[in-house]
């Protein structure tokens, strides 16, 4: 609760003996009212468990049995500042092969934590602006370029040029890593889908046949918040997950009325609640997949009312009837009002800027569910006399599968290979996503996108994304998400030519000229990097036509496909070059995660969907 005294949190339990008071009345005193002052003798208790909760040692001796058991390739679970960690040597390939295959993690990248910037230096390579924000108060997960060859065990990040690095924060971690003295994983403490282990109990029920040992302690953790992960882009920060240090910060936003709630999407869930003149966005909660996620985030949507004591009389949702955040609004009791998913996008860009007057949006990410019942994740809009207009598009191609799709990049290939091909796609044996199928599969494919069987119409970059990955056979399978689009990013030129593709009168951009030029240069054995930078670099220019044919001076780019640093970076060179103002999300991730600010503000400005 607030105002910020010792009795509104966690501490509240631990009774200061006379020495830790004296410090804490004394006004010449630095631990002066602070709220957490404590000593050995009135604080949290550290302790060692067993993977059955069997206390081995306290204090001194638990902290160093931990580190001994890091350097054996042991997994421990460290109770931290807003959870539980996973701990492992980031040196021990074996040891972090054992800690993917008891997660069930297969390939997605882990953060690591070093004892200090010149670990941090030895390992990547860092701008002054990195240098700045990995040292900072709010002490994010960096995305950092590798250096060549380091310590770092190959199943840490595999095949990935970048390293997601952190410095220790808390005086737990520091005292931790001054005594492991080297890189380890740090990941967070729970297991896929569902929020960071929070309380030590839960931990050793959650977490049995992952951690070997756990470090805990007796200050207990009243909400999750996971570690925030950044990039530097053009040299500013960006955020992909917004949680430690930067949630729950609000944002001024003058024109917005108190008592909205907006409950975000079903991926990369956040909510968030207006105050007067301001947004609070929470912390990240992640993917509502499971019953422990959906009950984080009906704390969370408790939790943030009710500590800024607002009275919700309107709720934000998504318009898709299937998120369980949609659901979740319609039984709050509350007026709803259901916001376009890319429009959501375009207004937490707006409201991060405080942008007034009209605008160009480019909005561009995998899937949302669209006005006219199909997939959108192409668009560009138009923001100009109050009114959201979706002026252009890329052209539709179907998914077979659906939602499969998003996991099988072969998927989305098929699709575009129809679009452009129709029923001969299958006939193309020397492309390697039509290699993948039987001719049995490839028929039932191609019958399923001609009658419009589970193969909806998609305008996804995304997904465009994917099937170009899969025509390089750079992936045909997502271990996670985004994986495809990652590694087509990670093997692109940066310099060369681009593709011709056609804008067409009624605003629709047509990549079937890109797609018909990249199969001819695999024919062609072009090297694979060329085609995927000129894949990008095409992009770009698509994006720059749509700006000169609407003319207005202010463009944003936004979507979790700008996460991509390489399309971000060219899209706003050339849309610089033309004379456009360039604005992209920086203090809100452009991804999901920045849904709910995006709701609110639409709902506050009277706008719920494009027409």
């Amino acid at each position: 609760g607030l105002p910020y005294d010792r009795s509104n949190t966690t501490m509240a339990r631990f009774r200061m003996c006379r020495s830790c008071q004296r410090e804490y009345d004394d006004p010449r005193d630095r631990r002066f009212h602070a709220q957490p002052n404590a000593c050995p003798k009135c604080g949290p208790r550290l302790m060692l468990w067993d993977s059955e909760g069997k206390e081995l040692a306290e204090s001194d001796a638990a902290l160093a049995a931990a580190v001994e058991s890091i350097h054996r390739g042991e997994i421990v679970a460290v109770k931290g500042l807003g959870g539980f960690h996973l701990l492992v040597d980031a040196t021990n390939d074996a040891a972090v092969g054992r800690l993917r295959q008891r997660k069930h993690r297969e390939a997605k990248p882990l953060a690591v934590t070093v004892p200090d910037l010149i670990t941090a230096k030895e390992l990547c390579h860092l701008s002054p602006v990195e240098e700045r924000w990995l040292t900072s108060p709010e002490a994010p997960i960096v995305l950092l370029r590798r250096r060549g060859r380091s310590s770092i065990a190959p199943a840490v990040a595999p095949d990935n040029p970048n390293l997601g690095l952190m410095l220790p924060y808390t005086p737990l971690h520091h005292l931790l890593m001054r005594a492991v003295g080297k890189p380890i994983v740090a990941t967070s403490g729970n297991r896929s889908d569902e929020p960071i282990c929070t309380d030590e109990n839960e931990a050793i029920r959650r977490l049995a046949g992952i951690a070997d040992l756990f470090l805990v302690h007796d200050r207990p953790i009243r909400r999750h918040v996971d570690d925030s992960v950044v990039q530097v882009v053009m040299d500013r920060v960006m955020l992909i997950r917004r949680g430690r240090g930067f949630a729950p910060q609000p944002l001024t936003l003058p024109d917005v009325e108190p008592g909205i709630l907006a409950v975000g999407g079903h991926l990369k869930n956040t909510v968030a609640v207006s105050l007067r003149g301001s947004v609070v966005v929470s912390q990240h909660i992640g993917d509502l997949d499971t019953a422990p996620s959906r009950s984080a985030f009906e704390a969370a949507i408790t939790d943030l009312a009710g500590i800024h004591g607002v009275q919700i009389h309107a709720v934000a949702c998504d318009l898709h009837p299937d998120y369980a955040s949609t659901q979740a609004a319609e039984r709050l009791g509350h007026p709803v009002a259901p916001v376009q998913h890319h429009v959501a996008h375009l207004f937490a860009c707006l409201a991060e800027h405080r942008l007034q007057g009209d605008c160009l949006g480019v909005v561009w990410d995998g899937t949302g569910f669209g006005t006219d019942g199909t997939v959108w994740g192409g668009e560009f809009f138009h923001w100009s006399g109050g009114e959201v207009r979706r002026i252009a598009r890329f052209h539709p191609f179907r998914l077979p599968g659906g939602e499969h799709a998003v996991r099988e990049p072969r998927r989305s290939a098929v699709g575009v290979l129809y679009e452009l091909m129709k029923e001969n796609w299958s006939q193309q044996r020397d492309l390697p996503p039509v290699r993948c199928w039987t001719d049995r599969e490839a028929q039932t494919l191609t019958q399923m996108m001609k009658r419009g069987v589970r193969s909806p119409w998609t305008s996804s970059a995304g997904r465009l994304f994917d099937a170009v990955a899969s025509l390089l056979d750079l992936k045909q399978y997502n271990r996670f998400e985004g994986e495809a689009a990652i590694k087509l990013e990670h093997c692109s030129d940066r310099d060369g030519p681009a593709y011709d593709f056609t804008l067409e009168d009624e605003g629709v951009v047509d990549w079937r000229p890109v797609v018909t030029a990249i199969v001819t240069d695999l024919r062609r054995d072009v090297p694979m990097g060329r085609i995927a930078g000129a894949f990008h670099r095409t992009l770009a220019r698509m994006i720059v036509s749509v700006a000169r044919r609407v003319g207005e001076p202010r463009v944003l780019l936004t979507g979790g496909c700008f996460q991509n640093r390489l399309l971000l970076e060219s899209a706003a060179a050339v849309l610089r070059r033309d004379g456009f103002d360039v604005y992209w999300p920086q203090e809100v991730p452009s991804n999901d995660g920045g849904l709910a600010l995006g709701q609110l503000v639409a709902v506050a400005r009277g706008i719920a969907s494009a027409s």
